[in-house]
């Protein structure tokens, strides 16, 4: 199942970078796309004495994405047997940069190492979390200890029905998307497929409020039927999944059901942990048709959390607030 035709991989030579690109030639060969690979380089500056665009500072900067380009060679060499790979070393800002580089070549996909390898770290500010911003392709981040196969992933989903109609029509389309990437990546790599949901009882603290003092049965009740409206929700998810030709996939895969009640922000990350997922596939963005918006708060505060590999996808029509021209330094 032939999902992304034009990879970007992203690496920092300093980094451990293997896991990254062996992940990235893999996926490349098996959805027959081109594979670009490519790092950043920071702008050089001018010092003291030494003026912006000067014969010094000029070769400094040639000399800096010489070198790049030589640790990326070597890096990507041990693979160039099994796939052509394009090698570049961008200038400038590495989220701008990345994300220039998309709109230029049309890149559905930025496959690249986390900044933090600890993955403990705040993402606000990073490049990283720029990049779950702003990116408008999908954006795979991998943990450089990621096995070459995934055992396990887990697709978050939110098919709450509470918010307004377009919003829930562009996140059933965000899920059914989520769902898509993860059924396929579920089948190259024979992993399990899980399925998550978390759901709130909005009002159950309110009915057992002071001032209105419901009787736990009653407390029970309203729950319960919160519970089903949710699990319905996600029976609707997999039913579209299965008629747009998914049917014999998801019988295949027997994915496993998680409808978990409490906060997304914390039941997503304890789920993925006690799964020992390798992969978590959630959309990031809440809605659309402002250049600029930012990531919904939710994801932000999942990704936050998460200790595995991520792929974080956006809906259809997300407008980066990012242009091709330079931007004032």
């Amino acid at each position: 199942m032939k999902r992304f035709k034009r990879i970007l991989c992203v690496v920092e030579p300093r980094q451990a970078i293997e896991p990254v690109l062996e992940r990235a030639v893999s996926l490349a060969q098996n959805n027959q796309a081109t594979l670009t690979v490519v790092s950043v380089a920071p702008r050089v500056t001018a010092g003291i004495s030494m003026p912006d665009g000067g014969p010094i500072s000029l070769e400094l900067q040639k000399a800096a994405i010489a070198d790049s380009r030589q640790q990326l060679e070597n890096a990507v060499a041990p693979f160039q047997s099994q796939i052509t790979i394009d090698v570049k070393v961008l200038m400038g800002t590495a989220f701008l940069e990345i994300i220039r580089e998309v709109l230029r070549h049309g890149h559905d996909l930025v496959i690249k190492a986390p900044e933090d390898p600890a993955w403990l770290e705040r993402l606000f500010g990073t490049d990283d979390m720029h990049l779950l911003r702003k990116c408008p392709c999908p954006v795979w981040l991998v943990k450089h200890s990621s096995s070459k196969s995934y055992r396990r992933i887990l697709a978050a989903v939110d098919v709450d029905a509470g918010y307004p109609k377009p919003e829930r029509t562009i996140r059933h389309k965000l899920n059914n998307k989520v769902l898509e990437l993860a059924i396929s990546l579920s089948l190259s790599d024979f992993a399990e497929l899980h399925v998550a949901h978390a759901w709130e009882g909005v009002s159950e603290s309110a009915l057992r409020g002071a001032f209105l003092q419901r009787p736990a049965a009653e407390v029970i009740a309203h729950d319960e039927q919160v519970r089903k409206l949710h699990d319905a929700g996600l029976d609707d998810l997999l039913s579209d999944v299965v008629k747009s030709r998914n049917e014999d996939a998801l019988r295949y895969l027997s994915p496993k059901r998680h409808l978990v009640k409490g906060q997304a922000r914390k039941e997503i990350p304890r789920l993925a942990r006690s799964l020992k997922a390798d992969l978590v596939v959630l959309g990031t963005v809440a809605r659309i048709g402002v250049a600029g918006l930012f990531i919904a708060n939710t994801a932000e505060a999942i990704l936050e959390q998460i200790e595995c590999s991520v792929l974080a996808v956006k809906p259809e029509g997300f407008e980066t607030p990012v242009s091709l021209e330079d931007l004032p330094d």
